[in-house]
């Protein structure tokens, strides 16, 4: 049994209502399942409970708060879901590693120096992101950064946005490429939090295994489950088998046409066959013989 669309409709609800009371039975109810059952399938897809998940994405809220506003500590608190500012300050800690009176004085003095300005226009300008390349057709249209405003989970999340594309036939990704040695013979999944603000054609993860001569042997791009317009926070996966004469991994994060989105805590996990694959590629055996030569069958 597929579970992602609940798991779509959870997190969803969850992103919605980070700042009211949330509790197991309200999002299981929103995703359509008893809470025991959702419970266990929310642990094991998304890798936290809803619990845990939840105070993650209210401190990494609370985190932008800090920095982008003048709110008071204690009222970042409150809207946060905690007690009180005792409570949200330990919780803080743990997150960060610093109370958050000492985050925002600290991360202030980081963001705003002139120094910091212009390193964080001169990568923005260079397309640098540490490990990922801009690619696609359309290279020269597009932009790729990291963002602190705007963040999943953390201090920073990665983006692609549109900055001169006219066509939704026009696209970019920001990607990356490793050998695929240490997953031969496998059935990996790679997974990542996605969050998109107008996409006029369509966005999405994709990822594709080449052998040695560079040929495709498994791909998907999420084009029959494309992200599109705007979407808060919300987990995308793919499925591939990696063939034992497999060469290469390439994987991202698509955008085609106008429109940007933001990518945050990317995964790859080795998976059974019981988790069905996303392959798009279409290959196979040869057949022995021709088929349905007069299209009657």
């Amino acid at each position: 049994m597929k579970y992602h669309p609940m798991i779509y409709q959870a997190l969803d609800y969850i992103e919605t209502h980070l700042e009211e009371e949330l509790t197991l039975e309200q999002v299981a109810a929103a995703a359509g399942f008893s809470k025991y059952h959702f419970h266990r399938i929310f642990l094991e897809q998304v890798g936290a409970s809803v619990r845990d998940y939840s105070r993650s994405r209210r401190l990494a809220s609370a985190s932008a708060l800090l920095l982008y506003t003048s709110e008071d500590i204690i009222q970042i608190a409150f809207r946060s879901r905690f007690e009180s500012q005792e409570a949200f300050t330990r919780a803080f800690k743990k997150e960060y590693g610093m109370p958050p009176g000492r985050y925002r004085k600290l991360m202030e003095s980081v963001l705003y120096t002139q120094d910091q300005r212009e390193e964080n226009k001169k990568m923005n300008d260079n397309n640098h992101v540490k490990g990922w390349i801009l690619s696609g057709a359309d290279p020269s249209l597009y932009e790729i950064g990291m963002d602190r405003e705007t963040v999943h989970m953390g201090k920073v999340s990665g983006y692609l946005k549109s900055v001169s594309a006219t066509s939704e036939t026009q696209f970019a990704t920001i990607m990356q490429q490793f050998r695929s040695d240490n997953y031969k013979g496998k059935r990996i999944k790679l997974s990542a939090f996605i969050q998109a603000e107008k996409v006029s054609a369509f966005a999405g993860l994709w990822m594709r295994i080449d052998n040695a001569a560079g040929d495709t042997m498994q791909f998907d791009n999420m084009s029959d489950r494309p992200i599109q317009g705007t979407a808060s926070w919300n987990l995308y996966s793919i499925v591939l088998d990696v063939p034992s004469d497999s060469a290469s991994i390439s994987f991202g994060v698509l955008l085609t046409g106008q429109g940007k989105v933001w990518m945050d805590n990317f995964a790859f996990d080795i998976v059974d066959e019981r988790t069905p694959s996303t392959n798009m590629q279409i290959g196979g055996e040869l057949r022995d013989e021709p088929q349905n030569l007069s299209f009657e069958e």
